[in-house]
């Protein structure tokens, strides 16, 4: 509750800005402490009862889908699988393959399948890690030798090759194999190694408001990153797997080391038609995956690969650790991981095989024990003992030849980006746009990505406390200031209310301001004019820092770039794949504030929201869309503010994913119908806010600022006698 009490006397001339803390002094804000990276510490937790895993294995996995921007899945074009090569041997057979993801983008590989089965088999898809030239690796004459006499290996060819070892072994013991080339390796060239997996410096060329690339903020916005891509392509080769004649659907494994464990565990876990997976030497509470292609805004905040890897829970699966990052997943994580296994009643369907002599590895050791989960939960009754085999070499491989094979270039990059986009508004807009039961599905997508975007939860009241610090008489308006606590995220808010003296009409307003709160005061210390018409007309007024405003800055005029990790690449997934973004963070304490203002002792008639700075209407608009009952009303100047325009991946308005699902205008559409009015904006820019509003009859209650001679606080003013 907000107490009056007089915590310490202030003093503060007309001039100065109202501080509720000493000159120089922080909040003690949780959020203010050094960031996590891929390399922090993610330990998994697991719950006490099945009912409560349920609903959290629901949230991770649509956070999981919702930052590989897989949510809604895109509609699925034809494969046009293409055969290309064949080479049969005694007890298998290898067949080069390449299909199309989505039109016009290329997965290529490597079949191989048994010889002699006429039943269907199991298909198991093998993506790889980083291992030089990936499907096409040969190993060194020196580490050939090393790994034969250290027991990593255990015959030469197998050495030499052992992802295609693996693969061939697979088909002996019956199964059908996929192994597909990621980004950038092997035959997969129409994105480059260096930009999937060695991207370090913006590109300002690519960082457009059109035809963007890959890590550009209008790509972050639009949640369009190299690992959802490669993790959609894992996706498609299990529909190819599952298209083939000789592959029994019900019987589909997944299985790879390294970047292979990172789509291994992800594709097992949002995709229900794995059965069996095997991620080796990845799973662990230490390192998280350091390339490019393993990392992408939002997928890790407030998660990480145990939980990731226990999604697959309760099917059979196999893990190994090395001495590398998993070297003490045995007593890190694995015990938590087996933990739930056991509370699903399947505790035998979960195994580590942990050779730590070896280093990161998916050796013959290792292999093996593949083998034998695979053999064991797939009935093949089979020899896991690897044998000679001839191995292939480059040439007898590759699926292009020099006439056909693609190169990559930064125009088909685009090209590609804005195919996704433009599938991805195909998907969106005629929700957006349709019925009220197209609306009402519109909806029901976004929320969840809101609670992935944004954070799941608001605060309640009980999570709240008003720490006063500051109370004075000033003219018509009382002054009170102090610090609004929020246990659920440990914020610490410098605000700011102002009481009208006589009058209250019942009526509370949040001003938002790029100054923070003291965006209420003009230069000299006054009320700005528009302010003081609040407060004259009996209004309570009330202004807060959010995150890096105000009392954050320690003096600073506004945040210039926000903070990042140690990580020299220029990524923004290693900073907002592990960290809420600065956006996010000034949401949730719109949140907050609201939350204290809606359900304080002196309960208002109204709450509403005024934001005439662009980018405070625009983070508005997601506060309103997400916590409808909040607000009564808002005043938003957002003067055609968009999320997919912001330029740079360190602005404080990059907020991952505030463009893919319809960008300002739809959150402002979730918000009806709350009484509105937007300022600065084409009203074509505008139809769906307009429709939403339409559609539940309460077309009186929006206003697009058509009437040029009133402003948004007498247009406010003269709509409150709508809260009698």
């Amino acid at each position: 509750m907000l107490s009056l009490t007089l915590l310490f006397p202030a003093i503060v001339s007309a001039q100065d800005p109202i501080r509720i803390l000493p000159a120089g002094q922080l909040p003690g804000d949780a959020r203010l402490a050094p960031l996590k990276d891929l390399n922090g510490y993610f330990p998994f937790s697991p719950p006490e009862s099945e009912e409560l895993w349920k609903p959290r294995a629901e949230a991770v996995r649509t956070q999981m889908k919702v930052a590989l921007g897989l949510w809604p899945m895109p509609p699925k074009s034809a494969l046009n699988l293409k055969k290309v090569s064949h080479l049969k041997f005694e007890d298998y057979q290898v067949t080069g393959v390449r299909f199309e993801s989505m039109p016009g983008f290329y997965v290529t590989g490597s079949l191989f399948e048994p010889v002699g089965k006429e039943r269907a088999v199991p298909g198991v898809l093998c993506p790889h890690g980083h291992w030089p030239n990936g499907r096409f690796y040969e190993a060194s004459d020196s580490d050939i030798k090393k790994n034969l006499g250290t027991g990593a290996e255990s015959n030469p060819e197998a050495a030499k090759n052992p992802m295609q070892a693996r693969c061939v072994q697979l088909a002996r013991m019956g199964c059908v194999v996929l192994q597909i080339d990621m980004l950038g390796y092997a035959d997969s060239q129409q994105l480059s190694f260096d930009l999937v997996h060695r991207f370090g410096k913006q590109r300002p060329d690519m960082n457009t408001n059109e035809r963007w690339g890959f890590f550009s903020p209008q790509a972050e916005s639009h949640l369009q990153s190299v690992m959802g891509l490669q993790i959609w392509n894992c996706i498609r080769s299990l529909d190819l797997l599952e298209s083939l004649e000789n592959v029994d659907k019900s019987r589909l494994a997944v299985t790879g080391a390294s970047g292979g464990a990172t789509q291994t565990m992800i594709v097992g876990a949002i995709d229900p038609r794995v059965a069996a997976i095997f991620p080796a030497v990845m799973v662990s509470t230490a390192m998280q995956g350091g390339c490019t292609c393993e990392n992408c805004t939002l997928l890790r905040v407030g998660t990480g690969n145990v939980e990731f890897a226990a999604l697959f829970a309760p099917k059979p699966q196999g893990l190994t650790a090395a001495d590398d990052w998993t070297v003490e997943f045995e007593t890190k994580g694995y015990p938590d991981l087996k933990k739930l296994y056991a509370l699903l009643g399947a505790e035998d369907q979960v195994h580590l095989t942990a050779r730590t002599e070896f280093g990161h590895n998916y050796n013959a050791v290792s292999r093996k024990a593949m083998y034998e989960l695979f053999n064991r939960e797939f009935g093949l009754n089979a020899s896991v003992e690897e044998r000679p085999y001839q191995r292939l070499t480059e040439k007898e491989l590759t699926v292009w030849n020099d006439q056909n094979r693609p190169q990559y270039t930064v125009e088909y990059e685009r090209d590609l980006l804005a195919e996704w986009t433009k599938v991805t508004n195909e998907e969106i807009e005629p929700l957006l746009m349709g019925d009220q039961a197209e609306f009402d599905e519109f909806r029901g997508l976004v929320m969840p990505a809101l609670d992935v975007i944004v954070g799941a939860e608001s605060p309640a009241m009980d999570d709240l406390e008003f720490d006063v610090k500051v109370k004075e008489q000033r003219g018509n308006y009382l002054l009170i200031g102090g610090l609004l606590h929020n246990d659920k995220n440990g914020s610490q808010l410098p605000a700011l209310f102002l009481y009208p003296n006589e009058n209250w009409g019942g009526h509370t307003v949040l001003w938002l301001s790029e100054e923070g709160k003291d965006g209420l005061f003009a230069e000299n210390g006054r009320l700005k004019a528009e302010v003081a018409k609040l407060v004259s007309a009996g209004v309570s007024v009330a202004g807060i820092d959010l995150i890096y405003q105000g009392e954050f800055l320690a003096g600073k005029d506004q945040l210039a770039e926000t903070p990042t990790v140690a990580n020299p690449r220029e990524a923004a997934a290693y900073t907002w794949g592990y960290n809420r973004a600065i956006a996010a963070e000034r949401i949730n304490d719109i949140l907050t504030m609201a939350t204290f203002m809606r359900h304080h002792e002196r309960a208002p008639k109204s709450v509403g929201l005024v934001a005439l700075d662009p980018s405070m209407a625009a983070i508005s608009s997601v506060a309103l869309a997400k916590e409808t009952t909040l607000f009564d009303f808002a005043a938003l100047k957002t003067a055609g503010f968009r999320f997919a325009e912001v330029d740079s991946i360190r602005s404080a308005n990059l907020l991952p994913g505030g463009a893919r699902y319809g960008d300002v205008p739809a959150f402002l559409a979730l918000a009806a119908p709350a009484v509105m009015r937007i300022d600065g904006e084409d009203a074509d820019e505008m139809t769906a806010v307009v429709k939403a509003y339409q559609r539940v009859d309460k077309k009186d209650r929006l206003s697009l600022g058509e009437e040029v001679d009133v402003t948004s606080v007498d247009w406010l003013l003269n709509g409150l006698n709508r809260f009698p």
